[in-house]
């Protein structure tokens, strides 16, 4: 499980956008970065600064997972036939936490990776406990018995700030099947990802 190191929202305002969505977001009232510098005027930024800036707005969106995972996932991405960047989101959207969050079953990403890794949810039956396990088409993910009371759970279901994309398919409340990998056009981000600047990143 990846150690999250900070506070979540402070991605927001280091980014000075609301990543995922959420009325909570203390971009919402500010929109300058956390911390006694935060108001400070920015500089112009240069190539590096904005693929970095893209990076770590992509990785923290996926509950900032850690550099080596997102870094695997680029070079997977990488071999793979067609277009890197569009092979990147595909891969990060396979994750089973990622899927869990877009199922609704956790209010968010960081919830979706606890609930995996405490064993509350299931791949075609088989309970897993590995939040970056890649779910193929077709298979069909679950929630344990347990989780189905859970209140965070019952929580995310009401929520009405994000819908289930086309591309999880829901069988009543409990159980999504993950029908297809979406293309980058097809994945609800509440703000706009960059997936080429990530590919210009790591290429340099």
């Amino acid at each position: 499980m990846t150690k999250r190191t900070s506070a979540k929202y402070k991605l927001d305002r280091r980014m000075g956008e609301n990543i995922w969505g959420r009325p909570k977001s203390p971009v919402n009232k500010r929109e300058y970065g956390p911390g006694q510098h935060g108001q400070r005027r920015k500089g112009k930024a240069t190539d590096y600064g904005i693929q970095l800036r893209a990076k770590q707005k992509l990785k923290g969106y996926y509950g900032d997972v850690t550099e080596k995972q997102f870094k695997r996932a680029y070079q997977e991405a990488d071999k793979m036939k067609g277009d890197t960047s569009q092979n990147l989101i595909g891969l990060l959207e396979r994750r089973l936490d990622a899927i869990v969050y877009r199922a609704k079953f956790a209010p968010t990403i960081f919830a979706a990776r606890q609930l995996v890794s405490h064993g509350h949810v299931y791949v075609d039956g088989v309970k897993c406990n590995i939040a970056s396990r890649q779910v193929k088409a077709g298979q069909v993910i679950s929630l344990g018995k347990k989780a189905q009371e859970m209140a965070l759970v019952l929580e995310a279901q009401s929520l009405s700030e994000r819908e289930i994309p086309d591309y999880v398919t829901p069988d009543g409340v409990t159980k999504v099947t993950f029908t297809r990998v979406p293309t980058l056009d097809e994945v609800p981000y509440p703000v706009k990802m960059e997936p080429n600047l990530v590919v210009e990143f790591y290429s340099r």
